[in-house]
């Protein structure tokens, strides 16, 4: 039965994108004023995607989302497509040591941010059709998982691993939430173990992060530098925070604050009851999405409202984890709340379908 979107949700999320404005003119008003004169900048950036988010949103919000079922396999072939684009010289273009972005003017896109949408939509088409077979590793696991890797290698090619834990994590989870005996992820947390070794290994730099990580302050202006001055910013806010505007720690201590450690500044201006503020949304997204995928009338839209409200979730407490310096840095934004373009577009087109799918519940 066709009924109203959950307009709690919808509401939940304006607000999360409402505020990430607001703390992106605070966090980058300093550093846009003195690279382009225009304090404004970034902030101007990011409401530019916001409407074309809110129209995306809408769109998907208003379409037969079984037409995604449909053209799931195309979609996923378009964004592996992306994904290999993106590698060639002159075609993609390097920003922070990867590989990862068309440059469009002065706005740039993110293929790997649309490869976790497509990858989503295929899984869930997939895995509801296969419910049967998931019990033979043959026919029901090794076709998706293949999948999923080769996506995540082409991801690392970039390389882009925060991106790839999240892409792989969905899918871990949805083959959870599908069924698949203990046995399997058992072996997935070794294997994922050696990969990480593997990976550390080829790549030097992501010891330093680990390193980096564990000891910060052995090389303060170097690999531990941004650790530090996130630690620096969270630790003067208090219960009520420096104040609005007021953090010390955007004036060129924190290097590039508006992106993937923005909830510092919200942390040294809005203190503790501004993180509570901002997790209590967050743990409110989860509420509603979980309920929308328990009552979505069949397998295909449960699968897929699982899908997009663990990644959003899962992508938000890597972002938290890191900031407050649980585990290394991954380089992932923080859902409706970072700067970046690509990953409110996802975010919101996400949040369409869950509200797509909202609409046909069972009671």
């Amino acid at each position: 039965m066709k009924k109203k979107f959950d307009i709690p949700l919808f509401i939940a999320v304006l607000i999360l994108i409402g505020f990430g404005l607001i703390m992106i003119y605070s966090s980058s008003s300093i550093w846009a004023e003195y690279k382009f004169q225009d304090s404004f900048h970034y902030v101007k950036q990011q409401a530019l995607f916001v409407v074309l988010g809110l129209f995306l949103l809408f769109l998907f919000l208003k379409m037969d989302y079984q037409i995604l079922y449909n053209r799931s396999n195309l979609i996923l072939g378009i964004c592996i497509l992306l994904l290999l684009l993106v590698l060639i010289p002159g075609i993609g273009s390097v920003r922070n040591g990867s590989r990862s972005w068309f440059g469009i003017g002065s706005f740039g896109v993110q293929p790997s941010e649309f490869a976790k949408l497509g990858l989503l939509l295929f899984a869930s088409k997939y895995l509801s059709i296969s419910k049967h077979s998931l019990k033979s590793y043959k026919k029901g696991i090794f076709p998706i998982l293949f999948i999923a890797l080769f996506l995540f290698g082409l991801i690392m090619l970039q390389p882009d691993l925060g991106t790839g834990i999240v892409l792989l994590m969905s899918i871990i989870a949805l083959l959870f939430i599908a069924g698949m005996e203990m046995k399997f992820f058992y072996i997935a947390g070794i294997l994922g173990i050696l990969g990480v070794v593997i990976l550390i290994l080829i790549a030097p730099y992501r010891m330093d992060r680990i390193t980096s990580f564990l000891d910060p302050w052995k090389d303060p202006l170097g690999t531990g530098f941004q650790m530090i001055q996130s630690l620096y910013a969270i630790g003067p806010g208090g219960l009520l925070g420096m104040g609005f505007l007021k953090s010390r720690q955007k004036h060129f201590y924190l290097p590039e604050p508006q992106t993937d450690f923005i909830f510092s500044i919200i942390s040294e201006e809005f203190g503790v009851l501004g993180v509570i503020f901002v997790c209590a949304l967050f743990a409110f997204v989860l509420y509603r999405g979980i309920k929308i995928a328990l009552h979505a009338n069949n397998l295909f839209s449960k699968y897929l409202a699982f899908g997009f409200v663990f990644q959003m979730i899962f992508q938000a407490l890597l972002n938290l984890m890191v900031v407050v310096g649980l585990i290394p840095v991954t380089g992932v934004t923080l859902p409706f709340l970072s700067y970046g373009g690509s990953s409110l577009l996802i975010s919101m087109i996400s949040v369409g379908i869950l509200l797509n799918i909202s609409k046909y519940q069972i009671e």
